[in-house]
């Protein structure tokens, strides 16, 4: 049986001597939060100055903007968030590089993929990382997505280590020194298949910063522009993968693609389209534990109840558009995925979506399906006990009420009561 966690100090952390050292290392290291100084950082590291189109820099903008006028926002929130969009720029800047010396990259094909679409928590990662375990299929590991382009200056290192997967390793190491429990809530070691909208943040955008910042501006601009460019932007990415290690066919996955299925389907037509579907009750409350959690490092105080009202705001926005626009959905490639039903026969949905996807189950595919299923265990790193009621204050009843439209549509299992 997994051990059971109760994060008991959500509105007043309890920080280890560990986390209060990174914080005061935050407090001691102040960054410049503009376009500018990510912009000078990236090509300082790279050695590159070829950003492109311009366009990008009203987003990066109001992403650092939003940030910088955020009193509450940590030194070390402050430090991470631009260390991340320097990397975002270098990548930007790599990918530039490459396709200037290869633009053959951009006439390989993306076909047939499959994609797994659904509410963050409601089984989409272990979905993704379970077809992934089909070496045919090609996917896309947490720090090919981080660094989709390798530093040509770099070598590989000792036992064939990529400095680009040590990298990720390094930070999946110090992410669970600054926040012990996120390993029982969303692991993020480097093997780990991620989510394909790693390849939208060069053109910095997705719904990703909302994960990490209190961000309600950028979601505003997010949701009233077309995002199609971004995604072709994000099929780059993918050929750029194939580049490097072909495989014939990718499995992918992004809740974000719920708000976004015109985008998805005017860029990958051919794709087949696996939504999972859970109580929303339960994503929320496993949501805003998550996130609620990992504010104690980026902000001075957490706040369970602002993160309680975005999050149940933003999960009924992305159900409402995902309704809206069902109909964009291929009828013959879409399975839909009950999280009770997949939880319960998790092979039998295999078989379902390798059916639809017109793809054979062999033996060898179901051999290595068998065996990721037997390593890895549901809650082998703990299970987070929720509770809506002591942490939040609120009852699943009330949290319920927004997602009549949902629970009427589809045949979802209740969770939470």
């Amino acid at each position: 049986m997994p051990e059971k966690i109760r994060i008991d100090d959500l509105a007043n952390p309890r920080l280890t001597d560990m986390q209060k050292a990174a914080l005061a290392y935050g407090n001691e290291h102040r960054v410049d939060l503009t376009v500018d100084a990510v912009l000078g950082s990236a090509a300082a590291a790279t050695g590159l100055d070829d950003f492109g189109p311009d366009d990008f820099h009203e987003r990066l903008g109001l992403w650092l903007s939003e940030m910088d006028a955020d009193d509450e926002r940590t030194g070390l929130g402050r430090l991470g968030f631009f260390g991340e969009c320097v990397r975002y720029a270098s990548t930007r800047l790599r990918i530039r590089d490459l396709l200037a010396r290869h633009p053959e990259i951009l006439e390989i094909p993306i076909e047939r993929p499959v994609i797994v679409v659904g509410l963050p928590r409601s089984g989409t990662t272990h979905l993704v990382n379970l077809l992934a375990a089909d070496q045919r299929f090609r996917s896309m590991p947490l720090w090919e997505s981080y660094e989709p382009v390798p530093d040509s200056r770099e070598s590989v290192g000792p036992g064939g280590i990529d400095p680009r997967w040590q990298r990720c390793e390094d930070a999946w190491q110090a992410m669970q020194i600054s926040m012990p429990l996120i390993a029982a809530m969303h692991p993020m070691n480097p093997d780990h298949v991620h989510e394909d909208l790693e390849l939208m943040l060069p053109d910095f955008t997705s719904y990703n910063i909302e994960w990490i910042s209190r961000s309600p501006r950028w979601r505003d601009h997010l949701l009233s522009h077309d995002q199609t460019e971004h995604y072709r932007s994000m099929k780059v990415g993918l050929q750029i993968l194939q580049w490097f290690k072909p495989r014939e066919r990718w499995v992918l996955k992004c809740p974000q693609h719920l708000e976004q299925l015109g985008p998805l389907m005017t860029v990958f037509p051919d794709a087949t389209v696996v939504v999972t579907h859970r109580d929303p009750v339960s994503v929320v409350q496993s949501t805003v534990t998550m996130v609620t959690y990992g504010a104690r490092m980026g902000y001075r105080s957490p706040r369970p109840e602002w993160y309680l009202e975005y999050w149940s705001d933003r999960i009924r926005r992305l159900l409402d558009s995902s309704v809206r626009d069902r109909h964009l959905l291929p009828a013959g490639r879409t399975v839909d995925v009950l999280f009770h039903e997949f939880m319960a026969d998790d092979m039998g949905i295999v078989r379902n979506i390798y059916e639809t996807a017109g793809l054979e189950l062999t033996t060898e595919a179901k051999g290595q399906l068998d065996a990721y299923i037997a390593t890895h265990p549901r809650g082998k790193d703990g299970q987070v006990v929720y509770d809506l009621r002591s942490d939040f204050d609120i009852t699943p009843a009330e949290v319920r009420q927004a997602f009549d439209f949902y629970m009427d549509r589809f045949a979802v299992q209740v969770e939470v009561s």
